[in-house]
């Protein structure tokens, strides 16, 4: 039996887990004036990306659910709405462009909203969304005169934002759109198949966002009317939903256009390879009489002209001749 070696084995007993040390939880807070009765005034919490850790400090201050819980830190939510006595539950999907991917994502936001509080929530950095929350973070007038028409007005404020951030990413795919048409008609159509496929899986992602997302904001908007938005800013919301039925229409319109392109695409590809397979069939036809004639001139026969002096060059001068007038001849039919 050949010698093997002994595997050096660690002391026995269970192995600790290595402590993991404690981190804060990353929630930042935006606080409005206390009201003439001394009651606290509204107050944003914002939590990006949020985790465990986030949710176990958020449940030490609010009372939610615990399935809602359960959702912020679940990453495979449908938009929908969750209705409570003291507040409701929102989850909403958004477009996000990924800069080093080079592709269009979901980003997902969720929001707990109640009489003087708006908890927002995104799973994905939001530009749009930090930059109202930032704001109010610095301008105590622009926070003052948003918070005093109360969480309903400022969450329309972050959705008109949101869906306003929609639109720049609309016109990229339809620059990606213009470039595949100049593309087609330049001759570089083989070039803009992936194009046209990677455009193509950009509107679909789009509208997998968009569309589930309208019968939400539908639901959204009588759900906080009444409850956490005054009566006469009950308009606002209209305005979001306007907004994402535009969005819609152009993703739409997108699609139309898209599915145009690629029936352009191929029947351009398919012309181009009909002409290949017509030049190959006219040279094969053009080497047919070639072929023929010094075949028949090969054979070990007599043959006229085979103890000529002059019989190379005659029998060159007869295919050059029987060449010329098939070239004339596809000329004429419009085939060469």
């Amino acid at each position: 039996m050949p010698f093997l070696p002994r595997i050096r084995r660690g002391p026995r007993g269970p192995k600790l887990p290595a402590a993991v040390p404690e981190r804060e939880p990353r929630i930042e807070r935006v606080l409005g004036a206390l009201g003439d009765d001394g009651a606290p005034g509204l107050r944003w919490l914002n939590i990006e990306q949020p985790g465990s850790v986030e949710m176990s400090a958020l449940a030490k201050e609010f009372t939610f659910h615990e399935l809602d819980y359960e959702d912020v830190l679940s990453r495979r939510q449908r938009p929908k709405i969750d209705e409570y006595p003291e507040y409701l539950f929102v989850v909403l999907h958004f477009p996000r462009y990924d800069k080093l991917a080079g592709r269009l994502g979901t980003a997902e936001l969720d929001v707990f909203i109640g009489p003087d509080f708006l908890i927002t929530c995104p799973n994905q950095p939001l530009r749009a969304l930090g930059r109202v929350f930032h704001r109010c973070q610095n301008d105590e007038k622009y926070r003052e005169e948003l918070f005093a028409k109360g969480p309903g007005y400022v969450l329309y404020v972050v959705m008109s934002e949101l869906f306003d951030y929609c639109f720049p990413i609309l016109d990229k795919i339809g620059h990606k759109l213009d470039e595949i048409e100049d593309g087609l008609f330049e001759g570089r159509a083989k070039e803009m198949v992936r194009q046209i496929s990677n455009t193509k899986q950009e509107i679909i992602a789009y509208r997998k966002i968009i569309a589930p997302e309208l019968p939400t904001l539908r639901v959204l908007e009588a759900k906080i009317s009444g409850r956490f938005l005054p009566g006469q800013l009950e308009v606002y919301f209209d305005d979001v939903i306007d907004a994402g039925q535009r969005v819609w229409d152009v993703l739409e319109n997108y699609k139309e256009v898209v599915e145009a392109l690629e029936g352009t695409n191929e029947t351009v590809v398919s012309h181009g390879l009909n002409d290949t397979l017509l030049l190959l069939t006219v040279l094969n036809a053009l080497v047919l009489p070639m072929t023929f004639i010094t075949g028949l001139w090969g054979m070990n026969v007599d043959l006229p002209l085979q103890n000529h002096e002059h019989a190379f060059t005659i029998i060159l001068g007869i295919i050059a001749f029987v060449l010329t007038v098939f070239v004339l001849a596809f000329r004429r039919w419009r085939r060469f």
